[in-house]
């Protein structure tokens, strides 16, 4: 069972806003909107997906390498390198 689980309906929630608020940057473009303020929405769903992505790896630490870690063996050190690419993805997007 994934770590998010107790917490899937609230971050489906917030995926579904971040979902709407590209659409809208769609018809940003197609109706010509001025470029600032397309950015300026484009720096909105960014953070917004960087939240979400702050949220998933937080219940991965928590749940998956918590448990992993005191399970012992080499699962528990597979978790921690997956945990650590991870953050080395969201830290260079």
């Amino acid at each position: 069972m994934a770590g998010y689980t107790s917490d899937k309906d609230a971050l489906l929630k917030r995926l579904r806003r971040i979902e709407g608020q590209v659409r809208g940057l769609q018809r940003m473009v197609e109706d010509d909107t001025y470029c600032i303020d397309v950015l300026t929405q484009i720096s909105a769903a960014t953070k917004a997906l960087e939240a979400v992505g702050l949220s998933l790896l937080e219940d991965h630490l928590q749940h998956c390498v918590s448990d992993a870690i005191a399970a012992g063996g080499p699962d528990a050190s597979r978790k921690v390198s997956e945990a650590s690419e991870a953050i080395r993805r969201l830290v260079r997007s």
